[in-house]
């Protein structure tokens, strides 16, 4: 009895090394290939995304109009290399019966950060940096506020199509958001009887609007 014991324990002792040395090589070929996908993702080109605002301003700018436009820049992949944004484009095109208007010529004049003046209980607009490339990272997303400006165009009554479109460096496709913007009479008014770099509120997620299909995706007065 104590013979067969002495034997079975050399075989238990061979067979638990068998499944250690099988775990143990099982483990490193599953970290072997964790390390290899990481090294994929990171050597991936990122992935980049553009959400827009909630919020477009908009005001007069002498016999010109700016907006103010902040979408959020991102990407959710790792990645070992950056995105470079190089360029920032924004155009509104008249639609229905406007078309034949002509459409603006906007460009990125800078870029700005809002301030609350507590004296007069408003939101001002500072300036923040000039118009430059900017980099964009998984742990370094961006949210800008662009300021484009015609500096001879007014908007009037009725349904512009538009988008904001960020080049990317080298051969990459730019990236394009496309919106619409629905401009009273009220609105219209209400802009040109206001005072020089008066700033005017747009929303695409009024619901009041966002209701109807006719609102869909457009910015709306917030008074309207």
């Amino acid at each position: 009895m104590a013979h067969g014991d002495e034997g079975a324990t050399p075989r238990r002792r061979g067979w638990f090394g068998s499944i250690h040395a099988w775990a143990a090589t099982a483990a490193a070929v599953v970290a072997l290939a964790i390390s290899l996908y990481n090294l994929a993702e990171l050597q991936q080109e990122p992935t980049i995304e553009v959400k827009l605002p909630h919020l477009m301003r908009i005001g007069p700018a002498g016999k010109g109009t700016l907006i103010y436009f902040q979408p959020t820049v991102s990407t959710r992949h790792k990645s070992q290399e950056v995105e470079v944004i190089g360029d920032v484009r924004l155009r509104l095109k008249p639609t229905g019966s406007i078309s034949s208007s002509q459409s603006p010529q906007f460009y990125w004049q800078s870029n700005g950060v809002p301030t609350f003046d507590f004296e007069s209980d408003e939101i001002r607009i500072e300036w923040s940096g000039d118009p430059a490339p900017f980099l964009v990272s998984q742990d370094k997303p961006q949210q800008p506020m662009f300021q484009f400006q015609d500096d001879s165009w007014v908007l009037q009554p009725g349904r512009y199509e538009g988008f904001i479109q960020l080049s990317r460096s080298g051969d990459r496709k730019p990236l394009t958001e496309d919106f619409c913007l629905i401009v009273s009479k009220r609105a219209t008014a209400e802009m040109r009887g206001g005072g020089d770099r008066g700033i005017y509120f747009f929303r695409n997620d009024l619901p009041k609007f966002t209701s109807s299909s006719k609102y869909s995706n457009c910015y709306v007065r917030e008074t309207d």
